[in-house]
């Protein structure tokens, strides 16, 4: 049976400061600590060797029952980060103050446990920490009957009752736009956007949905950027950016004006200037897109910012997004100068990274040198999008990197091939609903170019398919191919006989 590696992982996510903590809280504590020379040595491991483990301690003991002492040192990890961590989250700092409570309360020092209490549900009521908020409501209605035990009917019993049923209804107000805004969601993460008139359906129905098109139905601020995002992410997978930019820009300004929210919303908020990035670039705000960028990045070193999982997804996303920006301006040549930059850090990040970003980030590579020319490396990169097995995320990038692959195959003038991925592409559009005519017809065109050879004939093919795609793009759902591979410019390069990086800067200037 293969080692396992949680131990190692583990080790290696913490930080100096954390490490730190362990070693000092481990000073304190007597008697042997083999722990320690576990910790010591798999940290000084580049990869998890287990052999080599056993070998460096053999005349040791412990090595005897090691899979025990390396899940003890494991738990004694999460221990020590535990405490680490107690006064940095308002959620961990909640929790030890109701277990103060209840330690108070079991010790009948009721006046003190109620000063607790008190102050607890003040930073559960600013930070809207339903939960929290709901359990502390429940020690004071146990501490109203031991007052009334002992004579004492000053509460407002009433008053504290209409609290909880406020409580309840946020609780439940906010639970359900969580469970909307994992609807959307799905789509988004699985399509990028809406595919078919079923899926167009589902985000319609989401948008119709009382508590997204109803007024003042938000009854706190988490549910109100919940709700702005929803109505963000159903405008975004109908590529109505215009809308998503209004949304998103809404649910920005409600973190804002919040900062304790935004501090415990830091996955949403990062998400959300995404997305306004992604606006930025359909509207060709390159240089709005540029400082966003920059904004995003300086996140890293802002207090609520600087986990490790929102450290990747800024990364990943503002690399991507990055990179989409300039293929759109046709800088190819200065999106390859990023590329020493990512596979350092996709290195670094190495397993953190999602499969979404991995797929994103080859994709995009690949049309960096294809923008360039550089089709054997663009290959390279495609192929690590279409051999993935998870091809029920990211349909979009999936289904688009077919249509791409067909392109490459053309430049490399592998002709005969070319016919027989036609074939497959084919017979994989006609398994998924979709309902763009642009596939299709771009495939026809492909299967003609695949069997002519003169320059006239191909010349007369592509001023064909140009004509055709000119009607057909004036299709606002025809025109998603545009975000993926800029077919105009592909062809227009092949008629005028320029490159593509020029045809494309042509269409932004």
């Amino acid at each position: 049976m293969k080692p396992s590696v949680e131990l190692f992982k583990l080790i290696k996510s913490l930080t100096k400061s954390e490490k730190r903590f362990f070693k000092l809280s481990s000073s304190l504590q007597s008697g042997e600590k083999n722990y320690l020379k576990i910790f010591d040595f798999i940290e000084g491991q580049d990869d998890y060797d287990e052999e080599e483990l056993k070998e460096a301690f053999k005349d040791e003991t412990f090595v005897k029952h090691l899979p025990s002492e390396k899940n003890h040192l494991y738990k004694l990890i999460l221990k020590s980060l535990r405490s680490f961590y107690s006064e940095q989250s308002v959620s961990s700092s909640l929790k030890q103050e109701i277990k103060n409570v209840e330690i108070l309360y079991n010790k009948a020092l009721y006046k003190e446990c109620e000063k607790f209490v008190s102050r607890a549900k003040e930073t559960a009521k600013k930070h809207e920490k339903f939960y929290y908020w709901f359990e502390l409501i429940a020690w004071e209605k146990k501490l109203l009957e031991s007052a009334y035990e002992q004579g004492v009917f000053s509460a407002d019993l009433d008053k504290l009752v209409e609290e909880e049923e406020m409580v309840i209804a946020k609780l439940r107000n906010l639970a359900e736009y969580t469970v909307i805004y994992s609807k959307i969601n799905l789509i988004f993460r699985s399509g990028g956007f809406t595919r078919n008139e079923a899926e167009r359906k589902t985000v319609e129905d989401i948008s119709n949905y009382h508590l997204i098109k109803g007024k003042n139905t938000a009854l706190s601020t988490k549910a109100a950027s919940i709700c702005y995002y929803i109505k963000g992410l159903c405008a975004a997978t109908n590529r109505n950016y215009e809308d998503s930019f209004q949304f998103f820009n809404r649910t920005k300004e409600i973190l804002d004006n919040n900062p304790l929210i935004k501090l415990d919303s830091g996955s949403r908020y990062v998400m959300t200037l995404f997305h306004l990035l992604r606006c930025h670039v359909d509207s060709k705000n390159y240089d709005k897109a540029r400082e966003l960028i920059v904004e995003i990045r300086d996140l890293q070193s802002k207090k609520g910012f600087n986990s490790i999982d929102l450290e990747v997804k800024i990364f990943g996303n503002s690399y991507i997004q990055e990179l989409a920006l300039l293929h759109a301006e046709g800088k190819f040549q200065e999106s390859l100068d990023l590329l020493p930059t990512i596979e350092k850090n996709k290195i670094y990040y190495d397993e953190k990274l999602s499969k979404e970003m991995e797929i994103l980030l080859a994709y995009n590579i690949a049309y960096s040198y294809f923008g360039v020319g550089d089709f054997k490396k663009a290959l390279h990169y495609l192929n690590e999008v279409l051999n993935d097995n998870e091809q029920n995320l990211r349909q979009d990038v999936y289904s688009f990197s077919r249509l791409f692959n067909l392109v490459i195959h053309y430049e490399l003038e592998n002709y005969d091939f070319l016919e027989y991925i036609i074939k497959s592409t084919n017979r994989y559009l006609n398994k998924h609903e979709r309902d763009y005519q642009v596939e299709t017809v771009f495939i026809k065109y492909l299967r003609k170019l695949s069997k002519v050879h003169s320059g006239i004939q191909q010349l007369e093919i592509f001023e064909s398919l140009q004509a055709e795609l000119k009607v057909m793009l004036e299709d606002h759902n025809e025109r998603v191919v545009l975000e993926y591979f800029n077919v105009e410019a592909w062809v227009n390069s092949k008629i005028k006989k320029i490159p593509f990086d020029e045809s494309v800067r042509m269409t932004v200037s």
